[in-house]
């Protein structure tokens, strides 16, 4: 590496990621540095592609380099990403997905499997491999929320492919039968079916894998925190009392369960279910708050007819709240990976 290299590594050493609190050198973030003529020309490769702070990082990477080391007039930055990778424990069933989000709620109605699939094409957008599957076996409703009520998974080398929206590989019962047929289990029989949604579906690598789970704290969110190796769970609510006392005992369950609560979200937010509820129980509870989704018809209608607002009207609001909300999840997510002593050191040193 050359003197003027070595200066600029230096200099962006006094670069700090605002959330780990470690500068971006020893993190192994800067990569691939190069000085061509009075410009530095490097990548920083960020923990996840949603990433909300590119901006931050430039500003300081500027800061740190142009007019304090000689000879550098400018900056060019390269984005790239790399997920980082929990670890799962000895009795848990290995996650075909660097980070696996939970997508929970206390009751029934509050927008969660709207919630779960937007944030799911939302990543996707942003560049990321994505996973969303449905686990409200008895109910689900993601076949309909992408516009697949009609799909039917192929099946390779004994395992089922997973049909793919907007760039999101999806599994539900809803591919599985019809909606004239309920699905009527027991709770061995639940677990059973959502360990085949791991277990024998073709996922490839994926950078995340969203559970969209049923509401309540039943057999499906106990069987999850259990057996599999989740990185967190997110909590949705609508503002009103009676979704907030509810969504109270779904953070309190995971929390007996040691799964991390990446946040709150508080959805169909507006005069006609009030604002705030979940925001205050975010601070009651010292939990991240994650989000305000307001009420609006065209989230409704998304879910409807399998356009999600976040593609099909990205200025609204709505999906701009969506969009934020699934660069929080991310941030998050990574952040409780880089933290957690199970971790598998991806491309951090130091």
């Amino acid at each position: 590496m050359s003197d003027l290299n070595t200066l600029v590594m230096q200099a962006l050493s006094n670069v700090i990621e605002p959330e780990l609190h470690r500068d971006i050198v020893s993190l192994n973030m800067v990569r691939n540095l190069s000085i061509q003529g009075d410009v530095a020309k490097f990548t920083i490769v960020l923990t996840t592609p949603a990433c909300p702070l590119k901006n931050v990082f430039l500003e300081r990477c500027q800061d740190a380099v142009v007019g304090k080391v000689a000879g550098i007039q400018a900056i060019e930055i390269q984005w790239d990403a790399e997920v980082p990778k929990g670890r799962s424990l000895p009795n848990q069933t290995q996650s075909p997905a660097n980070i696996l989000i939970a997508v929970a709620s206390g009751k029934g109605g509050v927008g969660k499997s709207t919630v779960a699939t937007n944030v799911a094409v939302a990543l996707s957008e942003m560049g990321a491999e994505v996973g969303l599957i449905d686990a409200d076996i008895l109910n689900p409703n993601i076949q309909t929320m992408t516009g697949l009520d009609t799909g039917r998974p192929l099946v390779e080398d004994g395992k089922m492919v997973p049909l793919k929206a907007f760039g999101v590989k999806l599994m539900s019962t809803g591919f599985l039968t019809t909606p004239d047929r309920p699905m009527i289990l027991r709770g061995p029989m639940l677990h059973s079916a959502i360990r085949q949604f791991f277990d024998d579906v073709h996922w490839g690598k994926l950078d995340y894998m969203v559970v969209d789970l049923p509401p309540g704290t039943g057999d499906a969110p106990l069987s999850l925190a259990q057996h599999f190796p989740l990185t967190g769970a997110v909590i949705v609510t609508q503002p009103q009392d009676v979704a907030v006392s509810d969504a109270r005992r779904s953070v309190a369950m995971f929390k007996q369960l040691n799964v991390p609560i990446i946040g709150i979200v508080e959805n169909m937010a507006g005069e006609f279910f009030g604002i705030g509820g979940g925001e205050n129980l975010a601070k009651e509870l010292s939990v991240p708050f994650l989000g305000r989704v307001p009420l609006a018809s065209s989230v409704r209608m998304g879910g409807d007819y399998g356009r999600p607002v976040v593609l099909y009207d990205a200025e609204s609001e709505s999906a701009r709240a969506l969009t934020h909300i699934a660069q929080a999840i991310a941030a998050r997510a990574s952040l409780l990976i880089m933290q957690s002593p199970n971790v598998i050191p991806i491309n951090i040193i130091g």
